[in-house]
């Protein structure tokens, strides 16, 4: 029996026992994958960013839940874009709207998006912290280790060919590493099955526009790992 026909059956089988529906608890799902692993090779199902904005729920992990947040703020685009920007945290605009990037900053990477000759809704944009921080100060570490699961399962999920890393933060938290952001740029990393670029963030490009350029550079490396013309290495 293929593995399709195997786990129809199985389907059938536990549907006869009057099993209907299935968990999101990560434990289940875990045991759930090793089964399926057993069930003729089948492999289990991939998660939808749905799926995972469910599992975050009004999420109270760390303490940003309780210092003045709105609403978290999760992310938006397409599900199965080839490209995902990344970048630090919600500002007061984007806790207001619970959209990432609608402030100022949020405009100019519009902007840098359409410089490539997409639109914001052909990419998938989302942030290392999924709350505002009070005065939209830098995100603790304790912060950070409590969201980066949840975007390390959209990157799963998206599965991009290309991540663009807006600043600092979003640099060091994808690559693990504390090298300073103007040392990164210009070089091509690897995040799973994705290329990391990582590149200034919009809103230090506001405080510094002679960076645009820079920035430009970047995102023209971008555009030619999208469209195949350099190696996996950015060459």
């Amino acid at each position: 029996m293929d593995p399709r026909a195997a786990l129809i059956e199985h389907l059938r089988f536990f549907g006869e026992l009057g099993i209907a529906g299935v968990s999101r608890d990560r434990q289940w799902r875990a045991r759930a994958a090793e089964a399926g692993a057993g069930l003729g090779g089948v492999a289990p199902v991939p998660e939808t960013l749905d799926g995972i904005r469910a599992d975050l729920g009004e999420c109270t992990r760390c303490k940003l839940h309780a210092a003045g947040r709105r609403q978290i703020v999760f992310g938006m685009g397409s599900p199965r874009a080839d490209l995902m920007f990344v970048g630090e945290a919600p500002g007061a605009d984007e806790d207001a709207q619970g959209i990432p990037f609608v402030g100022r900053a949020g405009q100019l990477l519009t902007r840098i998006i359409e410089s490539i000759k997409l639109a914001r809704d052909q990419v998938y944009i989302a942030n290392i912290i999924k709350c505002r921080p009070p005065g939209n100060r830098n995100p603790e570490p304790d912060e950070v280790s409590s969201c980066e699961p949840f975007l390390a399962r959209q990157v799963g999920a998206v599965r991009p060919k290309v991540i663009v890393a807006l600043g600092a933060l979003a640099a060091h938290s994808l690559l693990g590493t504390q090298t300073p952001i103007s040392h990164l740029r210009g070089r091509v990393y690897v995040y799973g099955s994705a290329r990391v670029v990582p590149t200034f963030h919009p809103a230090f490009l506001l405080r510094s526009p002679d960076r645009k350029r820079d920035v430009w550079e970047d995102m023209k490396k971008v555009r030619a790992m999208l469209a195949g013309e350099l190696d996996e290495q950015g060459q």
